[in-house]
């Protein structure tokens, strides 16, 4: 149990974090210190919303920080980005790349000589005839290394990829106004319709450029090896974390911008979509790349066809951007609102309920922290010490047992109706990307050998299967939790109090491993899911531990016990590693070592794939 603070719940009318998009992630809890915030808190909030506006008017900002929570994860963490950064993409591989690279790059410079014709600034026509002019220097460096690798380009008869022709003639339809949106003018017939039709272009050009500069920084940092064994890729990966590549994506970024200043609603949602679709595409580009040796992403296609996978996934605030516990006490305290309007029914007002909430979730706050302090060892540890930490979680499962009982004794979820639960559920805001990757491993399952476990202190399962119901998954998961009891559709107040504990929960994780083995034809592996201390155990006893978000307890209390946390993708390329080295990469429990992804689509592209 997590509960949120009263200041939270006070805040919030009912049931409203349910319909909208709510405030960020809440990582532990909220005293009523922080309410009071510094000089400098006020100044960076202030900066921060600043900044936010910003992003906000600017297209490209805005377009690319949208890519950036989907897309781009999965050109990321393609098999043919993951070798190039570690080093072992074949020379083959990487011609055959370089090929597809150049028919598209041709068909990029013809994309911008007719947005040059289109444009009707001449600063705006300067701008692309120097973009247009970079893309030519490109082309040279790619026929250097083809003639390096003894391949005449003007000779060259390898033929376009479906994914590069298909790229290709997007980029080549939308500068003809040829838009599948149904806002292309179709015949250009006026210099506004021919300037839209420019805009609509260095939309769908725009993703490309920004995304190769990201790429290139990311990539950056896997040059740093010895003198004597250098990068063999690092000609690519300096070209394209370069200031001059950076600026040149810059520029179309500002392009963008002043192209859409005149445009409509409507028009600007063209774009997005065009921006959108290219992205995918160059997704479709990346993962087109075959390579030769075996790659490490995503999983389902490394491991062994034939073996079982077993996904483990948290719910609380790794699904869902608002803890369970949340939602429960405001319907508690809407049920006690409709008591109130009941002359003569029994029951605690709303006002009792919401000051019993507010206790209860007040002395949660205080105790926790004590607790999370309490467990830490006196000196942090220098190596991996799983007895350690799972002695000191011990502590924390008395707690959580104790706070729970406190919830029960309150009375405060008696009479709610399992309705209002249920509906609370459907309307339950998931993480950006949870509901897609869930909706996918259904599909999986229809292909390979797949186990998907919820695991969860949520006070009441149903709210779980109807958030899962919802999105058309719940026949396909298991799920895991404490259920509240009823009388008829009410609640009596009491729980079944199956899993409130760290302790609760690996023991139920370890007894579905035991099962899964025991049905496995070929082995198993294991994924868990989660994001606080209270998953930790799990996190670290499954073959990967994934944690979701950046909660600052779950980091203490790992790193005290000597738990290292790995980004998930420099974590991919030194396992790629060990491929390129003819080694088996290991994927094992107990190592100590966990890895941390900002969003489910980071997740999605390392199991999955697109």
């Amino acid at each position: 149990m997590r509960l949120f603070s009263p200041s939270l719940l006070n805040r919030i009318a009912p049931f409203d974090f349910l319909f909208s998009r709510p405030c960020p992630r809440s990582r532990g809890f909220i005293g009523s210190n922080r309410l009071f915030l510094s000089d400098s808190s006020i100044r960076s909030e202030k900066s921060a919303k600043d900044m936010a506006v910003a992003e906000e008017a600017s297209p490209s900002r805005r377009l690319w920080n949208e890519a950036k929570k989907k897309e781009v994860n999965f050109a990321i963490l393609s098999p043919f980005v993951v070798a190039l950064a570690s080093g072992g993409l074949e020379t083959a591989t990487f011609k055959n790349y370089i090929q597809q690279d150049v028919y598209f790059l041709k068909a990029f410079a013809r994309a911008y000589e007719m947005a040059e014709e289109c444009a009707d600034d001449d600063d705006d026509k300067a701008t692309i005839s120097k973009l247009k002019n970079d893309i030519v220097d490109e082309l040279k460096m790619h026929n250097s290394t083809l003639l390096g690798w003894g391949v005449d380009p003007a000779k060259e008869t390898t033929v376009a990829n479906p994914a590069t022709t298909r790229y290709c003639n997007f980029l080549i339809a939308t500068a003809s106004g040829k838009v599948d949106y149904g806002k292309g003018p179709g015949k250009i017939a006026t210099p506004f319709e021919m300037t839209k039709i420019a805009a609509y272009t260095v939309g769908a050009m725009a993703p490309c450029m920004r995304l190769y500069a990201h790429l290139g920084k990311e990539l950056k940092i896997f040059l740093q090896r010895e003198e004597n064994d250098p990068h063999p890729h690092k000609k690519w990966i300096d070209t394209y974390s370069s200031k001059d590549f950076e600026d040149s994506a810059r520029q179309i970024e500002e392009l963008l911008d002043k192209l859409s200043i005149s445009l409509t609603g409507e028009e600007l949602a063209v774009i997005g979509k065009l921006y959108q679709q290219a992205m995918k595409l160059e997704v479709d580009f990346f993962y087109a790349q075959r390579r030769i040796h075996p790659s490490v992403v995503p999983l389902v296609q490394y491991l062994k066809p034939k073996s079982k996978l077993v996904i483990f996934s948290d719910f609380d605030l790794t699904c869902t951007t608002v803890d369970s516990s949340a939602i429960l006490a405001e319907i508690a305290i809407l049920t006690a609102q409709k008591a109130d309007l009941s002359v003569g029914e029994p029951g605690n007002s709303s006002g009792d309920a919401r000051a019993s909430w507010n206790d209860l979730s007040t002395l949660y706050t205080e105790e926790y922290e004590q607790c999370i302090e309490k467990l830490l060892p006196s000196e942090e540890a220098k190596e991996f010490q799983f007895e350690g930490l799972h002695k000191g979680l011990k502590l924390l499962s008395e707690f959580e047992r104790g706070a729970n009982a406190r919830v029960v004794d309150s009375g405060l979820l008696k009479g709610i109706n399992v309705e209002d639960i249920k509906k609370a559920g459907e309307r339950l805001i998931l993480q950006d990307g949870c509901r897609n990757f869930f909706q996918n491993l259904v599909n999986l399952k229809q292909e390979r050998d797949l186990d998907v476990h919820i695991l969860s202190y949520c006070w009441c399962a149903d709210l779980i299967r109807s958030a899962f119901s919802s999105v058309g998954c719940l026949d396909h998961l298991s799920i895991h939790s404490n259920e509240f009891s009823y009388e008829g559709s009410l609640s009596t107040g009491e729980i079944s109090r199956n899993m409130e504990s760290p302790l609760d929960k690996v023991e139920k994780f370890k007894s579905l491993l035991t099962s899964a083995s025991s049905t496995a034809v070929s082995g198993h592996k294991s994924v868990y899911i989660g994001d606080s201390v209270g998953d930790l155990l799990c996190l670290l006893l499954a073959d990967i531990g994934i944690v979701v978000g950046s909660s600052t307890s779950l980091r203490k209390v790992g790193e005290s016990f000597g738990v290292s946390f790995v980004p998930l993708f420099p974590g991919v390329v030194e396992k790629q590693r060990q491929v390129d080295r003819d080694e088996m990469p290991v994927w094992r429990g107990l190592s100590g070592v966990l890895y941390t992804v900002s969003s489910w689509s980071e997740i999605h592209a390392f199991i999955l794939g697109p």
